[in-house]
């Protein structure tokens, strides 16, 4: 179901005008739900709000939720929109949610520091504990990403007339994340083979440094999940050429997995404490300079037992390893409240 259009107040500073209004557009989506709950009669539901504190991030319990859950999936403080008004939207939302769920480490560090100095002036009830703030890590679908070993694509348009081995990237080409000097760097240092970015371009950055006038630079835009394949059957090595800074510290890239169910040599930068855990299946890069001589080796592997290991890996983070992890996790509630 799609709730009402709601006031547009981002803009307003914070302060008790916001509040009014908050609470307003608030009582807007909640309304929404009561309603549908009468419509379809449903109850004893479990309520997940995934990333978007500012409507509904938790429910009054009169509203007949079993459980509440809060889906962090990102450092809300690390964009200017959302951190306006978020971060403190956000901590409201998890000190009264029944179970926090995050992507990452570091945001399971962030989420108990900002709970635990929340302090009792909120007039909140302290039902959270850190021990109900969950790492909840991002999966793939692997099924999707392993035809790649399975299945035999034709080489795709986005290469027509192009020779050599392909390096690639898979995702959103953003502002926040993506490392566009480095991959000037790869595609300099690589003239005979292509660069092939699949995804929406949302910076001027790549326009702004030349990169898109490169010869062997392909911009291929966006694709549907299950068009990935043929593309990805066709890249040598992927990469995550991700910034180090503090967005990205907090990231567990949901492309990891991605990548390795379809066997491929992973090229990253250390961007985070996540993505350092994997780093006995990637080839994982300290610097610039590191990352090009990763890229060399990776072009150069011939190891079918390393493919065998991501595969594996993958394996371990299909969706359906999570939906496993949030029964359990709702069950260890039931089981408290009871006892």
């Amino acid at each position: 179901m799609t709730p009402p259009p709601t006031l547009p107040i981002n803009w307003l500073p914070p302060g008790k005008v916001y509040d009014f209004f908050q609470r307003l557009n608030n009582d807007i989506v909640l309304r929404a739900i009561n309603r549908a709950a009468r419509k379809y009669n449903y109850h004893n539901y479990l309520f997940i709000n995934c990333y978007d504190p500012f409507y509904a991030g938790w429910l009054p319990a009169k509203m007949g939720a079993k459980t509440c859950i809060y889906h962090c999936i990102d450092d809300i403080t690390q964009n200017a929109y959302t951190a306006r008004h978020g971060e403190h939207l956000e901590n409201v939302a998890c000190k009264n949610a029944d179970l926090v769920f995050v992507t990452s480490t570091n945001l399971k560090r962030l989420k108990e520091d900002a709970l635990g100095n929340l302090g009792g002036n909120l007039k909140l009830p302290p039902k959270l504990s850190s021990g109900r703030i969950v790492t909840y890590f991002n999966a793939a679908e692997v099924s999707v990403f392993q035809k790649v070993l399975t299945e035999k694509y034709p080489r795709p348009t986005d290469l027509k007339g192009r020779t050599g081995q392909v390096i690639g990237f898979i995702g959103n080409l953003d502002e926040l994340r993506i490392d566009y000097p480095l991959l000037k760097k790869i595609a300099l240092r690589f003239p005979e083979k292509t660069l092939l970015l699949v995804g929406p371009v949302n910076s001027p950055e790549p326009a702004e440094i030349g990169l898109d006038n490169l010869p062997n630079v392909v911009f291929a835009g966006s694709r549907r999940l299950e068009d990935l394949p043929p593309l990805l059957q066709h890249m040598d090595c992927v990469l995550i050429p991700f910034l180090c800074n503090t967005l990205t510290f907090s990231i567990y890239p949901l492309k990891i997995n991605e990548y390795l169910a379809a066997g491929k040599p992973v090229v990253t930068t250390s961007f985070s404490d996540d993505i350092r855990t994997f780093a006995h299946c990637t080839y994982l890069a300290e610097s610039h300079e590191e990352f090009l001589q990763k890229i060399e080796a990776a072009l150069t592997e011939n190891n079918p037992n390393l493919i065998q290991i991501r595969t594996q890996v993958a394996n371990s983070n299909t969706w359906g390893a999570r939906i496993k992890q949030l029964w359990q996790e709702i069950e260890t509630i039931n089981d408290e409240q009871i006892s």
